[in-house]
């Protein structure tokens, strides 16, 4: 007779989905109050979503290990594809259009779980040393950083690239580099801001100048409308004016943030801040569990910055704190690109911690 391993219920992290489920059931219920086409879409990406999920949960990751570096070339490569046969859309050129099917492909979305496993896979084969990690390993390791963000940012999309960015060098950060190493890229970044700048597209430059300029862009203003007008406790839908009125823009996705507040209110926000709070700091804490098991806590790590610079970047925008990009808020924001990949990377998570007692993945027992 089959069983379920019961040791796998045992290393099961129950607390992701305790905090994770609520926040995508309020998301749907917001999309659907907007636009109920959108929310049965939304239920289409949730279903691929937990399918996602559960594959990756059960996928023998430690037996195909060794095929992490092939996997993050062939990431690469569609993403250099891009540059040839890429579809531009508003602009930009970021998906693939896949023939006969109507189907497109955005490789950056691919991309993210290869760039953490890929991160761990190094680490692993070669940990920091006593006193962190020397320049010779840090440029190797910033190779496999750089690269894909000089990739996605010629696309132009230079918000993956920099939550890409800024993620792998936080990973690398939390399990150890020299700090001489990041006193002379300091002082090497300070000098180069200028011409950094002088190197972005005319439009990025735009977002830069509205977020420092006196008056917000007409997003952001609108956004701080909505927050402001929802107070302490929210107004029912049909006062929810500026979403409903469709002052608002984006509303179920990049500034839906705005509209939860208006419909909820100050409390209803700080609840929302609290979840995600929760999860990230649960994620940061698993490191202390997991020791040396240097692969898995490249992973746990990597995602809690994931989350928290998507997380505080989408929110910092809606109120004027940061330039607006397109960042959606984690689980939250209608689309199916962001909410499959953060699946992915929870199934791949599941995994390393439920089956870390077993190298060989037996799931099922007879």
């Amino acid at each position: 007779m089959l069983q379920i391993d019961r040791r796998i219920i045992t290393h099961f992290d129950f607390l992701l989905p305790i905090l994770v489920l609520p926040v995508i059931a309020m998301s749907y219920f917001l999309i659907a109050e907007v636009n109920n086409t959108l929310a049965d879409k939304q239920l289409v990406y949730f279903t691929i979503g937990f399918i996602a999920f559960l594959f990756f949960f059960s996928f023998p990751l430690k037996k195909f290990e060794w095929l992490i570096p092939f996997f993050y070339w062939v990431t690469i490569l569609l993403l250099i594809s891009v540059d040839f046969f890429g579809a531009s859309r508003l602009g930009a050129k970021r998906w693939l259009d896949i023939p006969f099917i109507n189907f497109s492909l955005q490789p950056s979305e691919i991309f993210k779980p290869m760039f953490i496993l890929m991160l761990a896979y190094l680490i692993k084969q070669n940990p920091p040393g006593e006193k962190g990690y020397g320049w010779k390993q840090f440029i190797k390791l910033s190779f496999y950083i750089l690269l894909p963000f000089l990739l996605i940012a010629k696309e132009p999309d230079l918000g993956t690239a920099m939550v890409l960015l800024l993620v792998g060098y936080g990973v690398l950060f939390v399990m150890g580099v020299n700090k001489k190493i990041w006193i002379t890229l300091f002082i090497l970044l300070s000098v180069s801001v200028p011409f950094l700048y002088n190197s972005l597209h005319t439009y990025q430059k735009k977002r830069i100048t509205d977020f420092i300029s006196e008056k917000p862009s007409y997003h952001v203003k609108q956004s701080i409308i909505a927050i402001g007008s929802g107070g302490l406790y929210g107004k029912t839908k049909e006062n929810a004016t500026q979403t409903h009125y469709k002052f608002l823009p984006i509303s179920t996705s990049d500034f839906i943030f705005a509209y939860f507040v208006e419909r909820f209110g100050f409390w209803g926000a700080f609840s929302l801040i609290f979840f995600y709070g929760l999860l990230i700091t649960h994620l940061i804490t698993l490191n202390f569990q997991l020791k040396k098991d240097y692969f898995a806590q490249v992973i746990t790590t990597g995602i809690s910055f994931l989350l928290f610079v998507y997380t505080g970047v989408n929110i910092a925008m809606t109120i004027g704190l940061a330039p607006v990009v397109g960042v959606p808020l984690p689980f939250f924001s209608y689309g199916g690109s962001s909410f499959i990949t953060f699946m992915i990377f929870f199934g791949i998570l599941e995994n390393t911690l439920a089956f870390r007692y077993d190298p060989t993945y037996k799931f099922i027992k007879y």
